[in-house]
């Protein structure tokens, strides 16, 4: 069956369906970067830690490293590295909610396929719009 051959509302069910496998997959990248974002900034961690107090060390502000305190950098990639993980956590649920999501979609276009093409969409009980 090709695209113009298909009922609009299922076109629309397949067009939901592409989004949010789109969506998923933006999910994914923002957590896959934000996992590497963390790694880097653990191993940051380790190193600062094995630098004596009174070392001086320095931090990136753009294209210019600034003199900084351990102290200081210590707190900031903490800081850091908390906001990470909480971002991760979040995207966590948000990719558990689309994939959720999918599996609905996925098993409604199924059922949509199976009552055949001349049969009107099922009726939502709890319409979103």
């Amino acid at each position: 069956m090709s695209t113009g051959q298909m009922p609009p509302w299922l076109q629309e069910q397949l067009m939901k369906l592409q989004q949010s496998q789109q969506n998923l997959q933006s999910i994914v990248t923002q957590k896959q970067h934000l996992e590497m974002e963390k790694a880097e900034t653990e191993k940051a961690l380790e190193e600062l830690n094995k630098v004596a107090d009174g070392d001086a060390v320095f931090k990136h502000a753009g294209t210019v490293l600034i003199k900084s305190t351990k102290k200081e950098l210590i707190g900031e990639l903490e800081e850091k590295q908390e906001l990470a993980k909480t971002r991760v956590t979040v995207l966590e649920k948000q990719e558990t909610r689309v994939k959720e999501s999918l599996k609905e979609q996925e098993s409604k276009i199924t059922e949509m396929m199976k009552s055949g093409p001349a049969k009107s969409p099922p009726v939502e009980d709890n319409p979103r719009k």
